[in-house]
């Protein structure tokens, strides 16, 4: 099977952001002039305070990215001479900028305005103040150029921990997938899962926009799970912690023993733990998945159980006593004979 390319936006349209910041953040964002903002585009996850740049120095202006003017740059401007600001101003815009914002309830001259307005660059107003803005903005540019990767599988939170369970097509991974659902766990994806990488180290997965909570059952054909389970067994995104690869018991190969986890598998430059579930009749694949995610919290919080195994091993061998007859867990049976 092909390996995915990743995938990462080369530009989002300034109207698209507008409107993201205002329904998914709650910011509102007043155009203070009638550019279309359509056909401007930010290239950039990163934002620019253009202090230096007002001051005349311009070497080193990231003009591609947004031009956020908080109090320092309006008051600097307005400390100048009504010529001079005109001609720092009009510095900035011989530069192809996406746009302007202006945070903390700042305005701009008309005049100021409606030189950006000749040049194509929009200019925006937000009663909210400039690190506040920033912080929300970057966030939401941070995850519209994230990298991403479609992945083949089913992603499931199991008791907090989501587990994203892959293997050939028609193993059974939706099978097990419904199976977590129907025991009070929470499907994400079904089949197709669009993973996102959102910082170091952190993957988030979530479903498509044509399937959201389908399944494909074999023999059975497509299931709505909100619909047939309720809200409660649905999530829109979690993050992605272990890929549980599920695969035809294969004689030939070692299977582990003692560690539950102890290979790794990079997605997107992230290692996430993997464990290979060998399938034959009979095994209860979903109470395996429910372990698992048990065993990643134990790990989690600094518990692990092969460990400690491995602890009292060494501890019978060092005592001298050797492995001898296996003696009972405890020293004498009470009066309770149950």
């Amino acid at each position: 099977m092909r390996t995915p390319e990743p995938f990462q936006k080369e530009s989002v349209s300034i109207a698209f952001v507008v409107e993201k910041m205002r329904k998914r953040v709650g910011v509102e964002m007043e155009q203070c002039n009638t550019v279309d903002i359509e056909k401007r585009f930010v290239t950039d996850v990163n934002l620019h305070r253009p202090g230096v740049a007002l001051a005349g120095f311009t070497a080193l202006f990231t003009h591609h990215r947004m031009q956020i003017f908080g109090n320092t740059e309006c008051r600097f401007l307005m400390h100048m001479g009504e010529d001079e600001r005109q001609s720092a101003f009009a510095k900035l815009l011989e530069y192809d900028l996406p746009c302007i914002v202006l945070t903390d309830d700042n305005t701009l001259p008309d005049l100021l305005l409606v030189a950006a307005e000749t040049r194509g660059v929009p200019v925006f107003r937000t009663p909210v103040p400039t690190t506040a803005f920033m912080y929300r903005m970057r966030d939401l540019l941070e995850d519209q150029f994230a990298p991403q990767l479609t992945l083949h599988g089913s992603l499931v939170d199991v008791y907090g921990i989501g587990l994203l369970i892959t293997g050939p097509s028609g193993i059974g991974k939706s099978e097990v997938a419904l199976d977590l659902v129907e025991r009070g766990h929470r499907l994400v994806a079904d089949d197709v899962v669009i993973a996102s990488k959102k910082a170091e180290g952190v993957l988030i997965g979530s479903g498509t926009e044509l399937a959201q909570h389908f399944m494909e059952v074999r023999g059975l054909g497509i299931v709505d799970v909100r619909a047939m389970f309720g809200v409660r067994a649905i999530r829109h995104q979690k993050r992605i912690e272990v890929i549980v690869r599920m695969h035809l018991w294969d004689e030939s190969e070692e299977y582990t023993r003692i560690e539950m986890v102890d290979e790794t598998e990079p997605v997107l430059e992230v290692d996430l733990p993997l464990v290979k579930l060998p399938i034959i009749p009979g095994k209860n694949v979903t109470v395996i998945c429910e372990v698992i995610a048990m065993n990643h919290l134990l790990r989690h919080y600094g518990y692990n159980p092969a460990e400690v195994f491995k602890q009292r091993l060494s501890d019978q061998i060092n005592s001298g006593n050797g492995p001898g007859r296996p003696r009972r867990g405890i020293e004498w049976f009470e009066h309770d004979f149950e």
